[in-house]
Parts: C-alpha cells; structure tokens; sequence
C-alpha cells in the first residue's frame, strides 16, 4: 500500500507542475483545473498508459524485422507520441483542462502538450528513484513508521546492545567463515530471523 501511495503522491506533485508548464508555455487552458486534471493524469500514466505502450507495441513488433534502425526509433517516438497523445486527449475530457480557440491554437492545443508530457515522463523517469525515496521518507513520517535504511542501520545497534556474551558473537562468525556466497547484510537479517 505504501509504494502506490508514495508512487501516486509524487507522480501527482510532478504531473501538476507539468500541467502548469503546459498551461503556461501552450494555448491549452488548465488554470485552476490543475489539481483534479493531475490526478486524472496520474491515475493514466500509473495504470492505463502501461497498457496501451505494450498493445501499441505488440502490434509495431509484428513488423520491426521489416524496418531500419532508424526506423525503428522513429516507430519508437510516434507510439511515445501516439501514447502521450491519447493520455491527453483523456485528460481534457475528463477534467477542466481545455484547448486554445481559433484553428491554429486547437491545433497547438492538441500537439504540443503530448510533447511536454513525454519531456515530463523522461525527466520523471531519470529522477523516480530519488523523488520517491524522499516522498516515501515523508510517508514514513506522517504514519510514523521506521524507513527500511532506518531499521537496518539500528539493527546492529540492537543486536549488540542485547546479548554481548563472547558466545553469542560465535554463530554468526561460524556462518561468516562460511563460504555461502551471501553478503553481510543478507547473514545480518538472516540472524536477525532465527533470533525472532
């Protein structure tokens, strides 16, 4: 529960401010539909936009041995566009978020906030890792739950602090000697469980 709330929460901060850059930089017109025209979006690109890349692209694979390289990535671009395109089209009719006036402004409306959502997508996907680590931080504070990185840098502590006999070292360094193949960390929460 936590990785979607924390996945969903971050990827609806990002999306927003996608969506004002948008509606700042095009004729596409969000204002204060920012938020709900968010998490539509965020909703999309989570859980339908998986699904429409990989149907796009079981049917362009039926014909990749027929294509170039650079053909291949131009397929490539056109199914981001393509799927990008869609998850906008869904975000204006089912938020406040609307297209510029005129012919020309339409035609912006429609092309270039695809555009800034795959720039958005390949920013977000260079910086996922990191926005979701501090995201879930946060979350881990508001429930006032312990941060994995908090219980393993405390688990030692605590092991040493109950038992400091000479013999209760001796298991543990038996299976160190051991030439298991695990890590540290992997022998740490495997004592950590016949203890428990």
């Amino acid at each position: 529960m936590k990785k979607w709330v924390v996945r969903f929460a971050s990827l609806l901060v990002f999306n927003v401010l996608v969506l004002l850059v948008v509606g700042w930089l095009t004729p596409a017109r969000v204002g204060w539909a920012a938020l709900w025209a968010g998490i539509v979006l965020t909703a999309l690109v989570i859980w339908i936009k998986p699904l429409v890349e990989k149907w796009f692209r079981s049917m362009a694979a039926k014909s990749a041995g027929q294509r170039t390289r650079a053909g291949e990535k131009l397929v490539e671009f056109f199914l981001a566009f393509a799927v990008a395109l869609l998850v906008w089209i869904a975000t204006v009719l089912f938020t406040g978020v609307s297209i510029g006036g005129g012919i020309f402004g339409a035609f912006w409306g429609w092309v270039l906030p695809p555009v800034f959502l795959l720039i958005g997508w390949a920013i977000y996907g260079a910086i996922d890792d990191k926005v979701e680590g501090h995201a879930g931080t946060l979350y881990d504070r508001a429930t006032g739950t312990k941060t994995v990185t908090d219980a393993a840098t405390s688990a030692p502590a605590s092991t040493s602090a109950r038992d400091t006999s000479p013999g209760a070292a001796a298991p543990a360094a038996g299976r160190r000697q051991r030439d298991d193949g695990l890590t540290d960390e992997q022998r740490r929460m495997l004592d950590e469980l016949g203890n428990g």
